[in-house]
């Protein structure tokens, strides 16, 4: 069960809780900042609007407890705002334009560079943010000099508990997500309305969704309901193994982040 802004995360790690001469006092050149960037649209019948952001809380908070209590590692507010035009015929889904989300990302930015940080990690939970985050990520970098660095919630290692057909194709308010919502927030979820329904993609040459060639949809296009996945399969069991990988390899990840530089790329 998830309960916001308790915890390690929050009570130790958030930066903002801090008065400004804290923040002076930190060692900026070395610490680690992650912002969270989350979503508020539709995801079928069964899930809230913000399951994008309620994962990437959860699973942030999550991860925190990991983190070596020692770390210069420090959480900002959540942007749970994202780029969902790809669900605006749906009622309830926000959406920032693309220029709109790049702009509050830079001046987010610009402000930590001002204060002396040079370590930033955009934490993402939505598939509609990631081409717009691999951009403004370039360009936060090239403007201020800092690291930047592009995650994501979730974990890779879950090919034991779903199957290749959902890890495929299971992309938007299917059993992965569904199990991740029922075990942080359980009386968000409308098991009784969970559906199955995967996008009945032929196989092209070169037009894909995910091949060389790819073509742009909105979720109107592949989904009567406004999903991709099979919800009905979704445990709370599930979605602890989930948060619980993610947290393990987030953490790690984290740690890496936190010393690495450009110049280790070129290393042998």
């Amino acid at each position: 069960m998830f309960t916001r802004f308790e915890g390690k995360a929050w009570e130790e790690k958030f930066l903002p809780r801090l008065s400004y001469k804290e923040v002076e006092e930190l060692n900026k050149e070395d610490a680690l900042i992650i912002l969270p960037i989350g979503a508020v649209e539709q995801h079928g019948s069964h899930l809230p609007l913000m399951t994008d952001s309620l994962i990437s809380e959860a699973s942030i908070t999550k991860t925190m407890e990991h983190v070596a209590p020692d770390s210069n590692i420090w959480l900002i507010p959540p942007l749970s705002y994202g780029k969902s035009n790809e669900h605006v015929d749906f009622p309830g889904t926000i959406s920032l334009s693309s220029t709109h989300l790049q702009g509050i990302i830079l001046d987010i930015a610009r402000s930590l560079s001002r204060s002396g940080f040079r370590r930033l990690v955009l934490y993402n939970s939505h598939g509609g943010n990631v081409d717009l985050l691999n951009m403004v990520a370039r360009e936060i970098h090239i403007e201020t000099d800092m690291m930047v660095f592009i995650t994501s919630s979730g974990s890779s290692n879950i090919g034991d508990i779903f199957t290749e057909e959902e890890l495929e194709w299971g992309i938007h308010g299917g059993d992965v997500e569904t199990s991740m919502v029922m075990a942080v927030k359980p009386s968000w979820v409308h098991e009784e309305l969970r559906t199955s329904e995967f996008p009945p993609i032929k196989d092209h040459a070169y037009l894909s969704l995910k091949n060389k060639v790819r073509v742009a949809w909105k979720i109107n296009d592949l989904s009567k309901g406004g999903t991709a996945g099979d919800a009905t399969k979704a445990t709370a069991e599930k979605g602890e193994i989930v948060l619980l990988r993610s947290a393990e390899e987030m953490a790690e990840a984290l740690e890496e982040m936190a010393t690495f530089e450009i110049s280790h790329l070129l290393e042998k």
